[in-house]
Formats: C-alpha cells, structure tokens, sequence
C-alpha cells in the first residue's frame, strides 16, 4: 500500500506491505479521510529515533478482505470508522483494522461526509451516554458544552437535542461560532469568558450536566461552581496542573474523563460497543436526525493536503470538520 507517515521532522510518502487480515480485521481500501486534533497531538510524540508513523482516526472506504474470524462484515461493504490509535492509521491507500471498532457507512452520505463523523461521534457518544451517563429520562435536564463548535461539539448537541431532548448551554467564542452551534440545535449559545455571570444574568439553570471540550485548566473552578447539585463533569482534554477535587465534594459531583480510545487500546470486553453506536449514528444520518459536519473538503489524499490540512488544525479555528477525500 502507499501511506504517507511523520518521521519526527516531516511527513514522507512511503510504500508498506498489506499483512493479510487475520482474526477480527478488515482491510478497507480508504476512500475518504478526515485530520482531528488527536493527529497533530499524536505527531508531537514522533520522534526522529521513532518509527514512521501513520496517523489518521478517521476514514470512510470499502471492506477489501477480511479475516477468518470476522462476523460482522464482508468484502464489498461501504464502512466507517476511526480505528485504533495504537496502530497504522488512515493516512495510507489501505488499512487494517478490527471489525468491531467498525459501522457501517450511512447510505445517505459520500464517502466525504461520512469520514467526517467517527472519531468526534463516538467521543461525543461515550461522554454524553457512558462518561455523564444521560438518559432519556434526563430530558428535563441542562447539560453545558464547554467548546462547542468543534467537532465532538457539533455531534453532542446533536445527540443530546435528538437522542435526548435535553435542553443544550453551548459556549462559543465568535459570532460564526455561535450561529454554528444553534445550527446544530443548541437552545441557547453563550460566550466562553464570564460563564459564572453570564449564567446570573440570564438566570439560566445551573447544568444538571457539563461537558468540557476545552482546556479544563482555563475551566475547573468554574465548573466546580456552575455544576448544579450531584451533577456530572466529563473532561476531553489532559490536566495541565493539578486541581482541587475537594471543590467538587459538598454538591457531591461526579468528574469523568472520556479518551475514546480506550476501548481500543485496552481491548475492553465491550469493544463491539464502537461498532454498535457507529451503526446508531448511521441510523440517525439516513433517518435525517443527524446532520454531518464537514465544513472544509479538500482532493486528493495526497502529501500536500494532509501537510495543509494539519496547518489548519493546529491553527485551532476549525467549526466543524475538515475531511480530506480521492
């Protein structure tokens, strides 16, 4: 296959042999892919003593073989995913990953579309109905989204507006920020800064639930005084200092941290579970519930278009998502 990897310094186009699939995998000849946030973190850790790595968490393509313990998939069909940090990633002509992180691609949408929505719904996914633990009996609730233009926030408004029917607090940071949001269905946008007394002057009610997808440094003691009474917090992004947890203990408040690769890394018992909530969300894309959210496309998937795509990530101004596509 060709793939194109970070030797610590640049990103090389190389060529790599295919293993055959063996057990649960799939090889999937790409068709689409999409660079997150995750990448340009990822690639940080590269080294010059490191492998070349591969990134890439987000693709769409077409199931070319499969292994001999496979049950979910066969060859010919149309997928989805994000696939497993701890392996080659999507950045290649090919990819092996394993079936149960795999769903089915929603009929309803191009390969562009689709590969721009695995890794931010299954983040999305995994905080609002595993980490938060929200349910359809929550729908008289508030939940906070700390950062919601972005990618994981243009999917959790989506799922809590449409799973849900909670009423959805979005935070942005510019006026095409915010008009994105309440595109996605947020009830009420609000400005990042100033949480504390944006809330008191508009006389919202205090979030039953809080997902932050900003820097949680900027973000803890606030949301340790907004977060209403036996209240939920779910964290996306790494601790940078050390925080007061006893802030949290007279409201009795529960604090999570969501990593949706988890369950790849640490091949979980509930693995399949990635295959379930993509094949969810696919469900909700072709009965019109969920829109996708590419909002910049780029052609071909080439070394010149990831090397962009990546300048623009880390630029972090993205509203949605930006997918890259043959």
């Amino acid at each position: 296959m060709q793939a194109i990897g970070f030797n610590g310094v640049e990103f090389i186009e190389f060529e790599k042999e295919t293993a055959p699939p063996k057990g649960r995998d799939l090889i999937v000849e790409i068709q689409a892919i999409s660079i997150n946030p995750i990448d340009t973190k990822v690639k940080q850790t590269v080294t010059k003593d490191s492998p070349l790595k591969i990134l890439g968490y987000d693709a769409a393509g077409v199931v070319i073989s499969v292994g001999d313990q496979t049950s979910l998939f066969k060859v010919g069909d149309e997928v989805f995913y994000a696939g497993d940090m701890t392996r080659d990633g999507s950045n290649a002509t090919h990819q092996l990953v394993d079936e149960r992180l795999v769903g089915r691609k929603p009929s309803s949408l191009s390969y562009g579309q689709a590969a721009a929505l695995p890794l931010t719904s299954i983040t999305a996914w995994e905080s609002l109905f595993d980490r938060l633990k929200i349910t359809k009996t929550d729908h008289d609730k508030t939940l906070l989204l700390i950062g919601a233009a972005g990618g994981v926030g243009s999917m959790a408004i989506q799922f809590a507006k449409q799973v849900v029917g909670i009423k959805v607090i979005a935070t942005a940071s510019r006026a095409e920020s915010s008009d994105w949001c309440k595109q996605m269905g947020a009830d009420i946008v609000i400005d990042h800064h100033d949480l504390i007394e944006q809330f008191k002057d508009s006389h919202l009610d205090a979030p039953d639930f809080i997902l932050c997808m900003g820097d949680p440094d900027e973000y803890f003691e606030t949301m340790a005084e907004l977060i209403a009474p036996q209240g939920s917090i779910c964290l996306l992004a790494n601790a940078g200092k050390d925080y007061n947890i006893n802030l949290l203990k007279a409201k009795s408040i529960t604090l999570v941290w969501e990593m949706m690769f988890t369950r790849s890394m640490f091949t979980t018992k509930d693995l399949v579970k990635q295959h379930e909530l993509l094949n969810e969300v696919a469900d909700l894309v072709d009965s019109g519930k969920v829109v996708t959210t590419v909002t910049r496309q780029m052609s071909p998937i080439n070394l010149e278009n990831i090397i962009e795509a990546h300048i623009m990530i880390e630029r972090r101004a993205m509203i949605g998502k930006l997918v890259i596509t043959h």
